[in-house]
């Protein structure tokens, strides 16, 4: 009897350890998924979504974005509009201020966005959250809606009609025949927003060359690879229903909402364009130079590529420095 009840308590040990073994490994299994999930909010950022100031910086941006739609929409209307010789210059010089004047405000105060492609890029290169993006995005998209909800209140129904309430035509299947079509319209999106994170994203998010610069020459290079691209976009294809590409997918979707019609056809290039240059701009950052370029000492020029070449003895050598005596 004895050795029946050491058996049955022996079994009853196994299987006690065997539940026990049980509920570590899905404790384990929890613990690992738990902390997973935990891993993937804090990589997303959502506790920006209970931060007041990521809430103020959207509001500065949907504020900001309504202004410059507002501000930029009606000068390029105006230029456009205008009686000079060629109206079409003047436009990115009123780029060029607008965006400078406005990047000066809001850059101390929410990064200076204003466009969903500087907030994908920013995204990418986790300068921000993807939290914080997706509500920078939708006060972008609303702020676009209100600057031409203005605009609509104060541009006369001829001018809305010509410019398509700020130049957003794709293949003029408008009222007017004007506008491009939308493989043209997708190579400027696509190459104009490259442009302009190469040349002004690569020096705004460079925290070296930012300090040595100031805020004022960084906002400077942004503006005017703006206005350049916009320039370029403008005096070879612009016309009446197309003011020049976008770099703002916010830009045409106020038009299109408001307007509809013949403004929703190519909509989805003002956002296909650019979201593919930042994806492409993003994997080519990558590979950049991590230093900055080291002149090389010593004689490596064509003169001397050709000394030896030729065979002269009397070639000078590299100068070679001496650290321990400070002397050549």
């Amino acid at each position: 009897m004895e050795s029946i009840v050491s058996i049955e308590n022996g079994d009853e040990e196994l299987r006690n350890r065997s539940v026990g073994q049980e509920n570590r490994t899905k404790m384990a299994t929890f613990s690992r998924k738990k902390s997973s999930g935990t891993t993937l909010l804090s990589c997303i950022g959502c506790h920006e979504y209970f931060s007041p100031e990521m809430w103020r910086a959207a509001l500065t941006e949907l504020v900001a974005t309504a202004s410059l739609m507002f501000t930029l929409t009606t000068s390029i209307v105006a230029c456009l509009d205008s009686n000079g010789p060629n109206p079409k210059l003047t436009i990115p010089f009123a780029v060029f201020f607008i965006a400078f004047l406005f990047l000066m405000v809001t850059v101390p105060l929410s990064g200076g966005h204003m466009s969903p492609v500087f907030t994908f890029i920013a995204a990418f290169k986790g300068v921000i959250t993807f939290a914080r993006a997706s509500i920078y995005i939708l006060a972008q998209c609303i702020g676009s809606i209100i600057g031409f909800l203005i605009i609509k209140s104060v541009m006369s129904h001829h001018d809305i009609q010509k410019y398509s309430l700020g130049g957003c035509a794709i293949h003029g299947d408008g009222p007017s025949s004007s506008g491009l079509s939308a493989g043209t319209a997708l190579i400027l999106e696509f190459s104009c927003t490259f442009v302009v994170l190469f040349v002004g994203v690569t020096v705004a998010f460079d925290k070296r060359r930012c300090k040595e610069l100031g805020l004022a020459l960084v906002c400077a290079v942004v503006a005017g690879a703006m206005a350049l691209v916009v320039f370029v976009s403008i005096t070879v294809t612009g016309q009446a229903g197309y003011a020049g590409v976008g770099l703002n997918p916010a830009r045409c979707l106020g038009p299109a909402l408001l307007e509809g019609g013949h403004l929703w056809y190519g909509y989805w290039v003002f956002w296909v364009g650019p979201i593919i240059a930042c994806t492409i701009y993003y994997g080519f950052s990558l590979n950049l130079p991590r230093e900055s370029i080291v002149w090389v000492d010593g004689e490596y020029g064509l003169l001397s590529f050709a000394r030896v070449c030729l065979g002269d003895e009397n070639k000078t050598l590299p100068l070679q420095w001496n650290s321990q005596s400070n002397e050549l």
